[in-house]
């Protein structure tokens, strides 16, 4: 999913994402009342990223209904509102028939989106994965090649480029580079900005069992806030000709965009496992576990959030260790670095990342933090802090209410897939719920207020 981008509104008017927000924070724990939710028509649905141009919000996920208030709207896969109180959805309906992981501008033009997912059809109009759509009319604008042969689950317009990443071999009529491309934002064709040779994927075994199969891709990118540096989660092993795994870091400022020198021992593998090295392998079934990052205001730290349930070869008695099930800070330097803090939710999934100056903010479907002693317990010392939390940016401790609990809570459901952070606040993206032993299970409660299943905004103080 490409989703966990954070964001800021640029003069033009679009706020992209991983630009950065003049707001310090952290954000108020009370939402704006009026945010459109997803409906609860007994069975998951979920918005997978928020994204802002100019006044509007557009959201796209997995859905076919929506609510606001007692209004539901029929909205299959994307919907746009109203950024600003009271909230309004739009008409726009483009209708798309599979599920649309990211949405993505080009420069200030708030006219065109373009839209990447797993889909054959937008408006009745036929597509592959990708296409830039009208965002007055919905329609397919056809000047723009739409053909992914594999699912798009990242975009970013930056720079006059569309840049895209996914489990895809060829996109629009190209196969020079796999995984993750540069596209024209006229054309749609591959305009050779992006060449980074990406392969390879993990694949490693515990006493008597074997990682399930991990199809190299790329999943999720963040832009830095000076537009210069992009952050690439996936599932790959070589990229620019370098041993990456999990992330790396992309230098836009070059052309062809580059490869830095960020990396570090503690999720590549470059100085072994444990006991002398790192136990950098996370759970056989969960081997690409570093799902979403997320850029500190001035450049300088990257949170990372986490899933990967615990290293394989670390027992489930032993104290945590090791960037499984984790939020975590690493320095920004182009060279291999180790972890600021990090902060263990006890064996409980992270899927988003933000941060302002008051607060990183970590979200999942995790129920504890600070929580290094329990693994699917809450151990000594644990912060019950489910669903989502804001964390000290300096030191990776919850932030705590005057009562002494956790500032931020949300249901847990499946987890919140992305973080959205903008001069005017934080947004949320998440699920409506799960099914569990049968029976589904609505969730909608973001910091203890109702009618905010999928959709939660947390505004700045006024």
């Amino acid at each position: 999913m490409s989703l966990a981008a954070c964001a800021a509104t640029m003069a033009a008017g679009l706020a992209a994402p991983g630009a950065a927000s003049a707001a310090n924070g952290p954000v108020s724990a009370t939402p704006a009342s009026g945010t459109p939710q997803l409906a609860n028509t007994g069975s998951p649905q979920n918005v997978r990223q928020l994204v802002q141009c100019g006044n509007t919000m557009y959201a796209v996920g997995s859905f076919t209904t929506i609510k606001r208030f007692s209004t539901t709207y029929t909205r299959n896969n994307i919907f746009s509102f109203s950024a600003t109180a009271p909230y309004t959805v739009t008409s726009w309906n483009p209708n798309v028939n599979g599920v649309v992981n990211s949405i993505t501008f080009s420069g200030g033009n708030c006219t065109h989106a373009y839209i990447g997912g797993k889909f054959t059809s937008v408006g009745g109009t036929a597509v592959k994965n990708i296409a830039e759509i009208d965002t007055s009319t919905g329609a397919v604008m056809t000047g723009f090649k739409h053909s992914a042969n594999g699912q798009v689950e990242t975009l970013l317009g930056h720079g006059g480029h569309i840049i895209v990443g996914g489990y895809y071999t060829s996109i629009n009529g190209s196969s020079a580079d796999k995984y993750m491309t540069s596209l024209n934002p006229t054309t749609g064709t591959n305009d050779g900005f992006i060449h980074l040779g990406i392969s390879g994927n993990y694949r490693y075994c515990s006493p008597g069992r074997c990682t399930t199969s991990n199809p190299t891709r790329v999943y999720n990118q963040q832009l830095s806030h000076d537009g210069t540096l992009d952050l690439v989660e996936g599932d790959f092993t070589s990229v620019g000709g370098l041993p990456r795994q999990q992330i790396f870091m992309l230098n836009l400022a070059t052309s062809p965009a580059s490869v830095t020198g960020w990396t570090s021992p503690e999720w590549d593998g470059s100085k072994g496992n444990l006991p002398g090295g790192y136990p950098y392998q996370c759970w056989f079934t969960e081997s690409f576990y570093i799902r979403a990052a997320a850029w500190s205001p001035d450049d300088q730290t990257v949170y990372i959030a986490t899933t990967g349930f615990r290293p394989w070869n670390v027992p489930t008695s032993a104290p945590r260790s090791g960037l499984c099930d984790v939020a975590a800070a690493f320095p920004a330097t182009q060279a291999s670095v180790l972890h600021n803090w990090i902060n263990y939710t006890g064996c409980d999934s992270l899927y988003a990342a933000a941060a302002d100056v008051g607060a990183m903010y970590a979200a999942g479907h995790q129920r504890w933090f600070q929580n290094p002693n329990g693994c699917d317990n809450k151990g000594p010392g644990a912060i019950t802090d489910p669903g989502m939390a804001g964390l000290n940016p300096d030191t990776g401790k919850v932030l705590l209410n005057t009562g002494g609990t956790a500032l931020y809570t949300r249901s847990r459901g499946k987890g919140a897939d992305d973080e959205l952070v903008t001069g005017a606040g934080l947004w949320i993206a998440s699920d409506s719920g799960i099914v569990n032993n049968g029976t589904f299970q609505y969730s909608q409660v973001c910091n203890g207020v109702s009618s905010h299943a999928g959709i939660c905004f947390l505004p700045y103080p006024a």
